[in-house]
């Protein structure tokens, strides 16, 4: 079972949050005695392709798949559990792979798309890398995986928007010949599927932009009815059908604040029980065993992620991992059909994880990979969960980082704002706010209002507030580190792409005597120009962003929106900035990053500008990541006074 999944709002899921937790203040973090600072670490070894990553199990448990680097760029490699050489199956020279998936033994299915346009094909491949097919074979078309089913994995669902670029039509893919077929055509407001256990659509999610609808079918040849509609501040999302396939497993915050995991009639929508909530965060999902019809356990985080378990065997196998693997997040990665082998991944905030292959008979531990065996996490920083109160009273969750070998007091800081905006930082390994803490800074990631997971009246709280509330968040951050001592008023720095471009325009535009030095990745400069460039397949989400964010339509809300633009308050821009962006950006057109360059530019503004013609939103390609951070380094070095590797001076090619 599979729910197919397309982003939208600045590339982000727009699932709905709620009510902040009222906690105190977190106390500082205890000054640390100086000690040696850590070696100046090369910028590529925190943002060079992984040595492997996403390592997949084969439907029977006998290969592995996983993304490795050839000629600079990820392609996927295949070997056998019992032993040998991994083969190379694909070889992309152009861009890396960034996503593949089993369907049979032999065959995998892998997605690509074109400097950075995010009009993904489909191609099948079999696992000694023969036989390619390219299942989604035009151009300008976006497709994704629907469902690969577990009784008939050759002939796999997918979507694809080839007929009508606003919307998604479902066909039956045969991995092996290519032959498609239509299975349900899009009427032009479904935005999503859900299949049952055995393969078929039974749930569609409709939306005309403000009202949401469930539509529940209870078999192929039957057509869907309406059992659920809601407007989009409440949410029922599907997980799975239940192993009978007769009832619904969701979270949803229908009548409640926060999300929870529970059990509906899909043929009436009406719930049957509540499974697991959590009174001060959303559930996220549910976790479950194919191989023994049981729903295990759901997920949810707070200021880490958390499980709780419903199955007595899948909370031993955890117990089992995490006594094995002390000090480190322990996750379930993978299995085979038997659930007889694990996949098995660890993480934390100073290491990006190793992978291992679990023997459930046996209950011996292999070591695979580690993700980047270069990375040495005694030389990386501590990410410590941080609270502070908002001007209005409300309580932000965030996430500080300081560099090792340094007192905790009146260090240059950065401010990190995450993209999305209805998304939400996670503490873990980050590679840009480790390489920054090497460099000699502290960093603060915010939850700002509207980040999810904190739930319904936390996520509203953001509606209308682009520039305003929810930039205050931000700037009340960076008021509070000063306060406790730890940030150096005169050395702010920020940094953020997406959304957290936007929040650093906005943050240099509307605070202008607050920050000390800016980057700005891929972020939004003109709200209303945005919005009149957003891709096709963003058209069904158009009118829940004018709710969330403001109408253009509406002249009153399109002159809120004019003044929530950082283009029109370039002239009050003092602060030094870099500008990075993709020429092919689907998401915030390049025209975003002209405008402001142009603006400050005509003042007379030195501004450094980097755009990379084979990106788009955001930059994949490592050679492209290097300059980037490169030039990052040199512009808050020579702005905030953090350490810079020696090298090629970046910064200085991208002068007007």
């Amino acid at each position: 079972m599979h729910q197919s999944l397309r982003l939208t709002a600045l590339g982000v899921s727009l699932a709905t949050l709620l009510a902040a937790c009222a906690e105190a203040p977190s106390p500082p973090p205890q000054a640390s005695a100086k000690v040696d600072l850590p070696p100046l670490i090369d910028v590529k070894d925190f943002f060079k392709n992984p040595e492997s990553a996403g390592y997949q199990l084969s439907p029977h448990g006998e290969y592995l798949a996983y993304l490795a680097p050839w000629n600079n760029r990820l392609n996927v490699w295949v070997k056998p559990v019992a032993g040998g050489e991994p083969v190379r199956i694909t070889k992309d020279e152009t861009r890396d792979i960034r996503s593949f998936t089993w369907t049979t033994d032999d065959r995998i299915v892998y997605s690509q798309d074109l400097s950075g346009d995010e009009n993904f094909k489909l191609f099948s491949i079999k696992r000694d890398g023969t036989g390619i097919i390219n299942l989604t074979p035009w151009d300008k078309v976006r497709a994704d995986v629907v469902d690969v089913p577990r009784k008939d994995p050759r002939h796999i669902l997918i979507e694809h928007n080839h007929r009508d670029a606003k919307v998604f039509d479902v066909f039956r893919v045969d991995v092996e010949t290519g032959k498609s077929t239509l299975l349900i055509r899009n009427p032009g407001d479904v935005s999503g599927y859900v299949t049952d256990h055995q393969g078929v659509i039974r749930i569609e999610t409709v939306t005309d932009g403000v009202n949401a609808k469930i539509l529940y079918r209870p078999d192929a040849k039957s057509k869907f009815k309406t059992v659920i509609t809601t407007n989009f501040r409440e949410s029922v999302n599907p997980q799975l059908f239940s192993f009978d396939d007769k009832n619904l497993i969701a979270t949803s915050n229908i009548g409640r604040d926060k999300q929870a995991l529970v059990e509906l009639d899909p043929a009436t929508g009406k719930e049957l029980r509540v499974i697991y909530e959590n009174p001060e965060v959303d559930i996220d999902g549910a976790i479950s065993s194919e191989a023994r019809h049981k729903l295990t356990g759901a997920v949810y985080e707070t200021d880490k992620q958390h499980y709780v378990f419903f199955d007595p065997t899948r909370e031993a196998l955890q117990h089992d991992l995490e006594a094995k693997l002390p000090g480190v997040n322990v996750s379930v990665a993978g299995t085979d059909l038997d659930e007889k082998v694990w996949l098995v991944k660890t993480w934390g905030d100073r290491t990006r994880g190793d992978y291992y292959f679990y023997d459930g008979t046996t209950r011996k531990l292999d070591h695979l990979a580690s993700v980047t065996p270069w990375i040495d996490p005694k030389q990386m920083a501590e990410m410590t969960p941080v609270t502070y109160q908002a001007r209005d009273g409300l309580t932000i969750h965030g996430y500080l980082t300081v560099p090792t070998g340094v007192e905790t007091r009146n260090l240059p800081l950065i401010v990190n704002p995450h993209g999305g905006p209805w998304v939400r930082d996670s503490w873990g390994f980050d590679p840009e706010v480790q390489f920054l803490a090497n460099r000699g800074y502290a960093v603060l990631q915010v939850n700002y209002r509207g980040s999810t997971g904190y739930g319904r009246k936390f996520w509203e709280a953001s509606f209308g507030q682009w520039g305003r509330s929810m930039q205050d968040d931000l700037t009340d951050g960076a008021n509070d580190m000063v306060k406790r001592g730890i940030a150096d008023p005169k050395r702010l720095g920020i940094y953020g792409g997406s959304y957290g471009g936007y929040a650093t325009l906005a943050g240099v535009a509307f605070t202008p005597d607050l920050y000390a030095a800016a980057v700005d990745y891929v972020g939004v400069a003109n709200l209303l120009t945005f919005m009149s460039t957003m891709p096709p397949y963003w058209e069904q989400g158009r009118k829940m962003l004018y709710e969330m964010v403001g109408n253009p339509e509406d002249p009153a809300q399109k002159a809120k929106l004019e003044a929530e633009s950082p283009i029109n308050s370039a002239d009050k821009i003092k602060t030094p900035l870099l500008v990075a962006q993709g020429l092919h950006d689907p998401r915030v057109n390049k025209n975003e990053s002209d405008q402001m360059v142009k603006a400050l530019r005509a003042r007379g503004v030195d501004v450094p500008y980097m755009v990379k013609d084979n990106e788009g939103h955001g930059f994949h390609n490592e050679e492209n990541r290097f300059d980037f951070y490169r030039a990052m380094e040199q512009f808050f070095g020579q702005h905030l006074g953090g350490r810079v590797a020696p090298g090629q001076d970046v910064l200085a090619t991208l002068k007007n």
